[in-house]
Parts: C-alpha cells; structure tokens; sequence
C-alpha cells in the first residue's frame, strides 16, 4: 500500500513548528520531503531545544532534541548554504522538479536570493509555494517577527486562557504554530487539487495570527454577536454550564453536562434531582446566568466522591465525565495504544537502535499513514539529495 502522496515532492525551507507541522503531516501521507538546513547554525533552530535529546552510540546527546523530532519524521535533511550562489542554484534546481514548498522566512527574506515566490513560480508555474509568516505578507505588521507565544497574545488566545483571577495564560503547547501548520497543510492539499485539474500553481500566504484569530471559534464570534469582551473562566465553558474540572474526594474529574435532559440525570446521580426543577437551573440559559450559584452548590456534593466512583457512576448514567490524566497515564492507556498513538521508529544513531514518537491520528482505510524515515540528523542526506541534481560537482 501507498500514500494518497505517494510521488509528490516536498521542498522544505521551513524551521521551528509551524512549517515542519504542516510538511511532517504531508510526509506521513506518502510524500517526499526534503529539508533544508542552514550549515552555518547546525540546522533547524529546534535540534538545540533540549534537553532532552536522543542519547547516541557514543552515550553523548545528539542534536534529536524531542522537540526537533515532534515535527520532523519523514523527512530527509540536506544541508545548504542559501546565501552562497552555488546554495540558490541547487535550491532552484530543486523546486524546479518539486511539486511542494513551504517557507518560513521573514516577507521579503526570500526575494534577495531570488528564491521568493514569484521567481521560482516563473519557472516552476505548477508548483504550490507556501509562505508562512508571523503577521502574513501584507499589512502594518508583516514586516514583525512571528513567535508563537506572540501570536497566542495577539490573537487573543491568552486573554480567553487561565483562571478568572489569574494573569492571561498561553496554551500548554505551541498551539498557534500547531494550528497554522494544519491550515498550511491543508491549504496545500486543496491546491495541489486546483493545480492536478488546471496545471497551475500558486502561492498561499498564511500568517501566525490570522490562524490563531480563525480558531477563536464560538469565543471570537460570542464577542462579534454580543459585542461584549469575554472573561476568563479557568475551565469553565462560555456557553454551557456545569462543563469544567471539578474537584472529587481524591482528584479531579471532568463534568460536561452539555443539555437539560443531561442536566436532570446528573443533579439525580448526586442525589439533589430537586436542582433540575428550580427555575434557576433548569435550563441551559438559566445555568448560565446563575453559574456561580449553580457551581458552588454542585462542589460539596461531587467533592463526596472519589474520582473512579464518579467516573463509573456518571458514565453509567450517560453523562459525559472523564479523568485529567497525565502524560504518563495518557500514554499508558488502552486506548492511546490500541489507535497506535505511540509509536517506535528504528533509528540507528540513536543508542537503543530507536526512538518513540506520537503517531499521526488519520486512519485510511485504503491509503494509510506511513513511517518511513525517523527525524533525521543534521545534514545527513545531502550527498543523496544533491547528487541528483544536473552538474553538480562535489563542491
């Protein structure tokens, strides 16, 4: 079996998350990805965020930082030097036989080596050219740096996360980045589509903050119908209520009542069922504006619990409950390993002969996911990358 990308080629000029996100994903879908790495810094920024790193044969870390290899399977490193004439030209070789490519460079950074999306799709005009930047290619701010904590605090992320009380909180991942990279990827995909029905490529423009403003979902237009600012609520849900984290006898539990019939069950599993009664909370609407009552009468009787009694009480009850694990007891779990969301790779650098990764969540059912190639270290596919290129000497 193949990919459904089986044949395309990816040129990968991207680094950090966002980039890699979206050419990582591309990758596990059959196609071709070739990295590109700067000589003069070692490589992706990334390879250097640790510890921890992958321990070698020698028993000294190598530069598999876990970050690097959380966004960089499936591909092949070629180290290149993009401000040495002989580095342009190999580039341009390359994407001129590429179907794919994915930058992340400053708007602009690209135009002075003549490798920016306008001269490469002048003689390359099938190939999709992705341009991912802080603030986008246009604008008063295109010209600012892009980080993901800066756009969560941009973007008005921050100002929706963390508790009431407590200062603005970025998400526990970088979320942004993560977010852009599968808008990247599938602004991609949808354009390889246009180009396999036209023949024609094109260049996408796809910014940090536009992708962080686009997932404020039911937040960002609750603000836009209301025009009120929402608030801070810890765990607390806009729109729904009780749907949060709840204190239990002996940890915490997640409670997401998400309608009056629900409602009534879970107020009956506690044994209070006159709650679902009173006018106050009988409805979704009431709930909400009476939330605060509503939670401080709800604690003491779910604090009465431990954690499995509720768990297999509210679920017996069909209620929507559920634990807050940690990351130990997330990849521990029967049904992390039964979706192979943790997965080994062979790595021969690597001193146990391998690594273990997150597995990519899509299940084909006719074309699915492959693990072809572990993270690669630094530079160690450019002798077979560049050997293919026409009249390249050794130099």
């Amino acid at each position: 079996m193949t990919g459904p990308l089986t044949g395309v080629k990816v040129l990968d000029l991207s680094r950090i998350l966002a980039g890699p996100t979206a050419t990582q994903l591309l990758g596990d879908l059959g196609a071709e990805v070739i990295k590109i790495e700067n000589p003069a810094t070692g490589g992706d920024d990334t390879r250097s965020w640790g510890p921890p790193f992958v321990e070698g044969q020698d028993g000294q870390d190598t530069d598999l930082s876990a970050y690097f290899m959380s966004a960089n399977r499936n591909k092949k490193s070629v180290a290149i030097d993009i401000t040495s004439i002989i580095g342009q030209t190999q580039l341009r070789q390359l994407a001129a036989h590429s179907d794919i490519l994915v930058e992340n460079f400053k708007p602009g950074g690209l135009r002075k080596y003549g490798l920016d999306h306008k001269t490469i799709l002048q003689s390359n005009p099938r190939l999709i050219y992705c341009s991912i930047s802080g603030f986008g290619q246009t604008g008063p701010n295109a010209a600012k740096p892009g980080y993901d904590l800066m756009a969560q605090g941009y973007g008005g992320i921050m100002s929706l996360t963390g508790a009431t009380d407590g200062e603005p909180m970025k998400v526990g991942v970088g979320v942004a980045d993560v977010m852009c990279g599968m808008y990247a990827a599938t602004g991609i995909l949808a354009a390889l589509l246009h180009r396999n029905c036209t023949g024609e490529g094109q260049h996408i423009d796809l910014a940090l903050v536009d992708t962080q403003v686009a997932w404020l979902v039911n937040e960002g237009v609750n603000h836009l119908t209301s025009g009120e600012v929402p608030e801070r609520r810890g765990n607390a849900h806009p729109n729904i209520a009780p749907y949060q984290v709840f204190a239990a006898a002996d940890g915490d539990v997640i409670i997401a009542v998400g309608n009056d019939t629900q409602f009534e069950r879970f107020v009956t599993w506690l044994g209070a069922p006159e709650m679902a009664k009173n006018p106050d909370f009988a409805t979704n609407p009431a709930r909400l504006a009476n939330r605060d009552r509503l939670i401080a009468l709800l604690q003491p009787l779910i604090a009465a619990h431990p954690v499995h009694t509720i768990l297999d009480g509210l679920e017996a009850s069909k209620i929507p409950v559920g634990p807050v694990n940690r990351l130990d007891q997330v990849f521990a779990s029967d049904q992390v390993q039964a979706r192979d969301l943790k997965i080994e790779m062979r790595a021969p650098s690597a001193r146990r002969g391998s690594v273990d990764l997150i597995g990519n969540p899509l299940k084909f059912s006719k074309t699915p996911v492959t693990y072809r190639y572990p993270p690669p270290e630094f530079g160690a596919d450019t002798q077979e990358i560049l050997a293919t290129l026409p009249n390249m000497n050794e130099e």
